[in-house]
């Protein structure tokens, strides 16, 4: 245990001088959290709207109201006959052109079937889905208004209704979705970034020679250099989620003691990846080069952070499993936004803890090389 904290103690000090392994530390994920957290929405608001009204009638201008006021789109154009509708969409002075037929608002008012149509710019394959959504559900909801006004008179309401309920993120903001997912993201980059390059700085000075000769063996060694960086990181990584709870209104609905005890879990894993990599590594160039390919890619595509892993193919899905992300992505979402019981994620923290043993085992054992 000395040998142990004597080592933290001069990695202490090293790192007190040096300013890039704290700026790694401290002011990048603050950076990454406020960067990504704005930046990364897919919530699509403000979409140039414009209309051609071949109605003008009362109907019609209530379609348009609901359209405006829904929060999703902006109207700014009034297209008249026809004219030009082409030429919007093509330069983009509008997302979309909603077209409301003649006679419009007598058909509706009778019962008589009648259509709206809206053009949308499909340049952005995503964007044209949301906006197609959003247009048929404002639809679907005048028609049913539209329903209910016909059968005036008969005691009979409608057949079949539809009440949907989101739980967990009931306004489905997609800050809510992307925030645990930044949480693993940054905590996974600067923990395995600053202790990847603390060991081969080490070598470059020529102070690992030193080390070797010292009466410490590997394991101690390893847990001495990253005690001071798991301190830093697991302050690091609580702040994101304060930080989130006053920027992104984040809930925090399960254990905190769980979630200290998972994220703790998950920077151990991930600061002997950091110092299993320098022992592979001959520079700090190619150390950081390795711990950005091997902790960005992976964390950022293959966790779920982004892209769903059941829409990958079958042979990426099985490559997400060695992703140590992946389970505590899930563990974060778990115990952020739905408050479960960390007994019901035990797969998940089973496989994190598995995922610390064997790379600080594999880190050991290739210190212990060096060491011969």
């Amino acid at each position: 245990m000395r040998k142990v904290l004597a080592v933290a103690m001069k990695e202490l000090r090293q790192i007190r001088r040096d300013r890039r392994s704290l700026l790694i530390l401290l002011f990048v994920p603050a950076f990454f959290l406020l960067v990504y957290g704005y930046a990364l929405n897919f919530d699509i608001r403000n979409i140039r709207l414009a209309v051609q009204d071949d109605d003008r009638s009362s109907a019609s201008r209530e379609v348009i109201s609901a359209f405006v006021n829904s929060g999703y789109f902006d109207l700014v154009a009034t297209i008249v006959d026809g004219h030009d509708v082409t030429g919007i969409l093509n330069r983009g002075d509008a997302r979309a052109v909603l077209v409301i037929p003649a006679r419009f608002g007598a058909d509706a008012a009778s019962g008589r079937l009648t259509s709206l149509q809206i053009l949308i710019n499909g340049d952005n394959a995503n964007t044209a889905t949301t906006v197609m959504g959003y247009a048929v559900g404002l639809v679907s909801a005048i028609s049913a208004r539209y329903e209910v006004q016909a059968r005036i008179g008969s005691p009979r309401g409608p057949l079949l209704t539809l009440e949907p309920r989101v739980w967990y993120n009931p306004e489905l903001r997609s800050t809510l979705f992307l925030v645990p997912g930044l949480i693993a993201y940054i905590a996974m980059l600067t923990a395995v970034v600053s202790t990847s390059l603390s060991v081969v700085r080490e070598k470059e000075a020529g102070t690992m020679e030193q080390i070797r000769m010292s009466p410490i063996g590997a394991p101690a060694y390893v847990v001495g250099k990253t005690a001071p960086y798991f301190v830093i990181s697991l302050l690091s990584s609580m702040g994101i989620v304060g930080v989130s709870m006053l920027l992104f209104d984040l809930p925090v609905r399960g254990s905190w003691l769980a979630l200290f005890g998972c994220v703790s879990l998950f920077l151990v894993g991930a600061l002997a990846f950091g110092v299993l990599i320098s022992t592979i590594a001959p520079s700090q160039q190619v150390a950081f080069q390795i711990a950005l390919l091997t902790s960005f890619l992976p964390t950022f595509m293959l966790s779920g952070f982004i892209f769903p892993i059941s829409s990958m193919p079958a042979f990426l899905q099985a490559i997400t499993h060695v992703v140590p992300a992946r389970y505590f992505l899930v563990i974060l979402r778990g115990l952020l936004l739905k408050g479960v019981e960390l007994r019901l994620l035990w797969v998940d923290v089973a496989s994190l803890a598995l995922f610390s043993v064997v790379t600080l085992a594999l880190a050991s054992i290739r210190l212990k090389r060096e060491w011969v």
